[in-house]
């Protein structure tokens, strides 16, 4: 960009942002909160075979009124996410459909330093610190909550204000706490998006595209040896072509509603043509080439919550480089991209629902939020040992391609 103190907002208009965040100053900051370099994902996370092996999520304390759990609360808890990491846009994406954005605050997250060394901060705010909690680093919380994590510190987090601490960072169950556990401070009319009696196949789906769609760029991007990349690349095309199937009869992932399993797959999905393409190696097919997965992700990003916290343009943009005799892509090219045009929606879906004009189930009639608030399982991707999380040893009772709930959930 001609200008390097600028950004682009969602709005793809410039505003300016603070002072250069050198490495010298993000040094500072860590040495006096006592937190150390972020590790690296190649290097500390992955196996002897080569294979990506993602880290387990470890504050995952459910939100809840047992005890020991965390307690909902109004106004007291902070999602930190990033732009760029899908795994960060579903919680926000969940807490705007839900009508949460009083409820629970946020927080976009950059780089920190020139180098990155110490992960995420907040580069763009005025003195490089959280302007709520006043942290300078993300991985503060992580320190504040326990001294003796070495992790790396990952979006999303939610941040409990008052204390400092890291409350949770399970992004495996976090948008099911949101959906669930702050119901009582969602409207009267806020959709359902985890309904009751379908949890159990919305968590097995979920479980399945998480290995094989949701991590799956990272088990090609990160993987060392040709072996652990081969097994993501075939996983990763086998459940598109799955999707594709599923997606011609059904308007979205259970049919003619969105739930929180459209909220897991979109993020992936809309980043790959505009992204994740270059980090892979070789690819298939794009994802526009698939005409049931390109016009889903279409529709979805036609809707506001899911266009607003999802930044396209920003992140085609993000690491681009003019320097050198060849220049990518993205250096050359993004800036010319007219995103509205590249992802138009052009109505076809509706077709496929019988209720064309409505695409957020309500909650059942008489329903209480005591009703609601039932237990969420239990992930295995936050299983301690790897053999437990290892995608080989993944399954699901149901062939991914249908739709398990086909005309059950209805208005």
């Amino acid at each position: 960009m001609a200008n390097e103190n600028v950004k682009i907002n969602a709005s793809c208009s410039f505003e300016p942002v603070s002072a250069e965040y050198t490495d010298e100053e993000a040094e500072r900051y860590a040495k006096a909160a006592g937190v150390d370099p972020r590790p690296s994902e190649s290097i500390s996370e992955t196996d002897e075979r080569g294979a990506f092996i993602r880290q387990a999520n470890s504050f995952i304390v459910p939100f809840g009124d047992n005890p020991g759990e965390t307690k909902a609360e109004a106004g007291k808890f902070r999602i930190f996410w990033k732009k760029g990491c899908h795994w960060s846009n579903r919680p926000v994406i969940a807490r705007d459909i839900l009508g949460l954005t009083d409820v629970i605050s946020d927080q976009l997250c950059t780089g920190s330093g020139q180098s990155n060394k110490y992960g995420h901060g907040f580069a763009d705010q005025k003195g490089h610190r959280d302007p709520v909690t006043g942290i300078h680093l993300l991985s503060e919380t992580y320190k504040n909550a326990d001294p003796n994590y070495k992790g790396r510190a990952t979006t999303p987090t939610v941040v409990d204000i008052t204390t400092k601490k890291a409350v949770n960072n399970d992004y495996h169950r976090l948008t099911n706490y949101i959906e669930v556990q702050f119901r009582k401070f969602q409207p009267k009319d806020a959709p359902d998006l985890y309904p009751v009696a379908y949890r159990k196949e919305i968590d097995e789906f979920n479980d399945w595209v998480f290995p094989t769609i949701n991590n799956g760029h990272y088990r090609m991007s990160f993987c060392t040896k040709i072996e652990p990349y081969e097994e993501a690349y075939a996983d990763f095309y086998d459940a598109l072509d799955k999707l594709e199937i599923r997606l011609s009869n059904n308007r979205f992932i259970f049919g003619d509603f969105i739930t929180d399993a459209d909220i897991r797959v979109f993020p992936t999905l809309v980043r790959w043509d505009i992204w994740y393409y270059r980090n892979v190696g070789p690819i298939k097919k794009r994802i526009r080439e698939y005409k049931n997965i390109w016009a889903y992700i279409c529709e979805l990003y036609s809707i506001p919550a899911f266009k607003k916290n999802t930044y396209v343009r920003d992140i085609a943009l993000q690491k681009t480089s003019k320097k050198g005799p060849f220049v990518n892509f993205a250096s050359r090219l993004a800036d010319q991209i007219d995103y509205e045009e590249f992802f138009a929606y052009d109505g076809s879906r509706k077709a496929l629902s019988s209720h064309p004009d409505q695409i957020y189930l309500k909650h059942p009639e008489g329903e209480t939020i005591d009703d609601y608030v039932k237990p969420i399982s239990k992930t295995h991707w936050n299983a301690p040992s790897w053999e437990a999380r290892d995608p080989r040893n993944n399954s699901i009772s149901v062939d991914p391609s249908i739709n398990p709930l086909k005309g059950k959930i209805d208005a």
